[in-house]
């Protein structure tokens, strides 16, 4: 294989999106002769996404998560808060245009590539759908980004069915750069994968990521995974953010039980090292009957009444937890 063509894009340290007091809400049926309830998936985020960097979201499985993903891809549309690109406001009216700026790469590769197309015919499409390139044009960039991504132009004519999950992977992070964007969406890109093909298609983020200097909003449940590759984390409980911090500062000194819990919970390299396994008790509750004062109290060991009373804010510091008593404060 020959070496990929160069792409390069220029450094920049401004931040390219910038979301203030995010909240996405959803009314759902309560049942007959019943008002509905409110179900608030995100409620009021603040964070943004910078050139060359990554801000990685996690929390369990109904944490509001997947949902920032999908006003952030302009999918849905936020119900409160604002959300701006380079500085301009992200208006419904104007999805059309800056979805160019904007794309996602899906958890489910298979599922997300259309069975009946080539692969060249897949990567083509956006480039047919949003651009008057020639056809030899937009055959020439598909190539191109097939190379970029490590496949070969004998790929280029062949059926979904036809690859492993890591390829199919690839192809659609190839799909989603075809527009030059300058923001990926990455919604658990690697859970469907096996481990020894989920290191690859990191190490290719990362260096699609250097290149081309893209801003990551990643989205895992797996803090083993965002070690390798966040520079700034975000932790969900129930549609809010506990804590935000750089990486070295969340890994090092976690602030929020809940935090804690789901280190403990992470495999370690060492497996000599101390451990501490922390198991949560009770359930999740329901993101339609939230607990009054601080969501996690229920399940918290260090609980106390201040906490059932009131909800606790998250600090304006680099490095803070939505927490009465947070763990490693210094």
């Amino acid at each position: 294989m020959t070496d990929a063509p160069v792409m390069t894009a220029p450094s920049a340290t401004a931040p390219v999106m910038q979301a203030t007091a995010l909240q996405r809400h959803y009314e759902v049926s309560g049942g007959f002769m019943r008002k509905p309830r409110l179900l608030k998936a995100v409620a009021g985020l603040d964070f943004q996404l910078t050139p060359g960097k990554t801000l990685a979201v996690v929390g369990e499985s109904g944490c509001g998560k997947s949902t920032l993903a999908r006003m952030v891809a302009m999918i849905e549309e936020p119900t409160e808060g604002t959300l701006t690109l380079d500085g301009k406001p992200v208006l419904p009216d104007d999805w059309a245009d800056l979805r160019q700026s904007v794309q996602i790469v899906f958890q489910d590769p298979y599922g997300s590539l259309n069975p009946r197309q080539r692969i060249g015919t897949i990567l083509m499409e956006p480039l047919v759908i949003n651009t008057k390139l020639t056809k030899a044009e937009r055959e020439a960039k598909a190539r191109e980004m097939l190379q970029l991504v490590g496949l070969r132009p004998e790929h280029f004519d062949r059926y979904p069915h036809m690859f492993s999950g890591g390829q199919r992977q690839r192809i659609a992070i190839a799909r989603a750069l075809m527009l030059d964007p300058k923001v990926l969406v990455l919604d658990e890109p690697v859970s469907a994968l096996d481990l020894s093909i989920q290191s690859a298609i990191l190490n290719l983020l990362t260096e699609l990521q250097d290149r081309l200097q893209l801003a990551y909003l990643f989205i895992s449940h797996d803090l083993g995974v965002v070690r390798h590759v966040a520079d700034e984390v975000i932790v969900m409980y129930l549609g809010r953010a506990v804590e935000r911090g750089s990486k070295a500062a969340l890994f090092a000194a976690p602030q929020h039980p809940y935090t804690v819990a789901l280190l403990s919970a992470t495999p370690q390299a060492n497996p000599g090292a101390e451990k501490r396994r922390i198991k949560l008790k009770g359930e999740l509750p329901s993101p339609l009957a939230v607990p009054n004062g601080c969501a996690f109290a229920p399940r918290c060991w260090k609980a106390q009444d201040t906490c059932r009373a009131k909800t606790p804010e998250l600090g304006a510091a680099p490095h803070s937890a939505a927490c009465f008593f947070p763990e490693n404060a210094g």
